[in-house]
């Protein structure tokens, strides 16, 4: 249960427009290789960085969740995340923070250390249901993501008759479980390119909106992913146009937070569609 002496820090973010998620990686594999921070001199500058560009919350990982990435011991990947989120809570005590990882156990250990994070699991609890009970104990936001098996054998699982119903019809059950555990500020993830190849990806983009029929908030990621570089010829590090394009059509279909590796271009983004929808009011 939580502690008495729990340092309490903020982990709310008002909804009623979209938000920003900056992903720094406390990792040396990560697929983007300029996300990869591993100095503590390095993560104070993305963080800093981050913050001023408009960042509304932080996305520590220390785990590469890439297609094909390696297992990453318990203890270095609490490292990793360790170093991560002291950098930012000295830097900015207030920002939120997430931390991205399926592990119960890791996540038990930052909250307990480091105070309140939201918790960003890509697995749902399909990997390690004990991090739900840390969610519920701890009172934190729960991001529930969808995948199928685990990152390193994810794109064998790319078989669906319909991604977006088969994805819908995931977290229509997942909500009810994450409820009835006691888990109550869940956001869902559609989890791009974990487990679905570009088609998917695209169809997805496409039938985001009917996934806000579940009542939940819905955060993105697909930034500067295959998605975009494999079909636009390009790689990673050329991609952010294309990222931008992808990130406003994921607004208009009802995206709440975009989780991004480009802060500024994100928060421009943000901005932009704000005054196009108060336009047409």
């Amino acid at each position: 249960m939580l502690s008495l002496e729990m340092k309490k820090y903020n982990t709310y973010l008002d909804l009623s427009s979209p938000k920003v998620m900056t992903i720094i990686n406390v990792t040396p594999d990560s697929f983007y290789d300029i996300s990869r921070k591993n100095s503590v001199e390095n993560i104070s500058h993305a963080v800093q960085t981050a913050i001023e560009s408009g960042s509304d919350v932080i996305d520590i990982g220390g785990y590469s969740s890439r297609p094909g990435a390696e297992d990453v011991a318990v203890r270095e990947e609490i490292r990793r995340l360790s170093k991560g989120v002291e950098c930012i809570r000295r830097i900015d005590s207030t920002i939120p923070i997430s931390i991205d990882t399926f592990r119960g156990e890791v996540a038990r250990f930052i909250i307990e250390n480091y105070g309140e994070c939201i918790i960003n699991d890509i697995s749902s609890g399909e990997i390690d249901p004990t991090i739900i009970d840390i969610a519920a104990n701890y009172n934190v936001p729960y991001i529930a993501m969808h995948m199928r098996s685990n990152p390193k054998m994810m794109q064998n699982y790319t078989q669906y008759e319909d991604v977006v119903r088969e994805v819908k019809e995931f977290f229509k059950s997942k909500l009810l479980d994450l409820k009835s555990r006691g888990v109550d500020n869940v956001i869902i993830d559609p989890g791009f390119g974990f487990a679905k190849d570009a088609v998917q990806n695209f169809q997805l983009v496409d039938g985001l909106s009917t996934l806000s029929d579940l009542g939940s908030r819905i955060l993105v990621g697909i930034s500067r992913k295959s998605m975009i570089y494999n079909t636009i010829d390009t790689t990673p590090e050329d991609a952010l146009i294309g990222t931008t394009a992808l990130h406003w059509q994921l607004l208009v279909n009802g995206a709440n937070i975009l989780r991004v590796h480009d802060t500024k271009e994100a928060v421009q983004v943000v901005k932009l569609y704000n005054g196009y929808k108060k336009a047409l009011k």
